[in-house]
């Protein structure tokens, strides 16, 4: 439908030199594009950034503010995609699946080398309870999971109504059978999940994060996972991508893919068309309803 639109003529070209920026008025971008100081400094005509996704951890935000360019996301169009990889996260690591896949594809029939848990009567903390967090909730529930969750802006009452418990961060690293985290990369949650949380969480604990890798301090959960305080982790995502070092990943306890949770057909349309649609109501004078840094 964007596509009818008399606003739009789409000219194809591939542009590879820097100098050849100069007249864009609008950037639209995946997770893979760093939009620098340095690359907005090429470009003096730019009004507006749009990332066709949810984290925005590879634009320059305060660069992008001071020289008056919106920048827009699109929060909502990989929810379900985001929450569907981290139950197969969580699935394949409390069965896991992949080693024993592994095994089969050697052709070796081990049954017993495979023992794992089930999801039903465990407790699930979800940190984090925007968007990603209700639905993997939802979800837990269907399992018959008992969900905790910490988010600062839920109350007691909408909790309530969403079948959860709402404690404090402590209360859920002390308690969860099994964590996942749901949170932005920010200066307040990097290392959420260091050697000194993660000596709090409980024996055995399972933790899954498809979020952002910032969160966890991987030397930290590395070394949990190998005195057998962390009995496994499954992770989308990592403090470097790629990672500098894949000794974490290679572990046997550890699950990975290579950040995939937005990697459906059904997502890359919506958060494509919604950050395009962004993009054409700014250029029309048209309020956008998702920016980052300008309210």
């Amino acid at each position: 439908p964007l596509l009818d639109s008399d606003q739009i003529t789409v000219v194809e070209k591939n542009v590879n030199d820097a100098d050849d920026l100069d007249t864009y008025d609008a950037l639209l971008v995946r997770s893979a594009t760093k939009v620098t100081d340095e690359v907005m400094s090429k470009m003096p005509n730019l009004k507006i950034i749009g990332r066709a996704g949810v984290g925005v951890d590879n634009i320059d935000i305060p660069a992008a503010t001071k020289r008056g360019i919106n920048v827009v996301n699109a929060p909502a169009g990989n929810t379900i995609a985001t929450a569907e990889l981290t139950f197969a996260l969580m699935l394949a690591l409390a069965r896991k699946v992949c080693r024993a896949n592994e095994s089969i594809r050697n052709e070796e029939w081990n049954r017993s080398a495979f023992q794992g848990t089930e999801l039903c009567g465990k407790t699930l903390g979800i940190i984090g309870f925007g968007r990603i967090g209700k639905e993997v909730a939802k979800r837990a529930l269907a399992f018959e999971m008992n969900v905790l969750t910490y988010d600062p802006l839920l109350t007691d009452e909408e909790a309530e109504r969403r079948g959860v418990t709402r404690l404090e961060l402590a209360d859920i690293l002390r308690t969860a059978d099994i964590i996942t985290l749901h949170l932005p990369a920010t200066p307040e949650t990097k290392h959420l999940l260091n050697a000194e949380t993660l000596q709090t969480t409980k024996p055995g604990v399972m933790i899954i994060n498809a979020a952002r890798g910032a969160l966890i301090d991987e030397a930290a959960l590395k070394h949990y996972l190998e005195i057998g305080h962390v009995a496994g982790a499954a992770m989308d995502v990592y403090a470097q991508e790629p990672p500098e070092s894949y000794d974490l990943v290679k572990m046997n306890q550890v699950v990975g893919t290579p950040h995939i949770a937005a990697s459906t057909k059904e997502a890359q349309l919506k958060v494509a068309f919604v950050v395009a649609e962004e993009v054409l109501n700014f250029a029309s004078g048209k309020p956008v309803e998702n920016s980052v840094n300008f309210k």
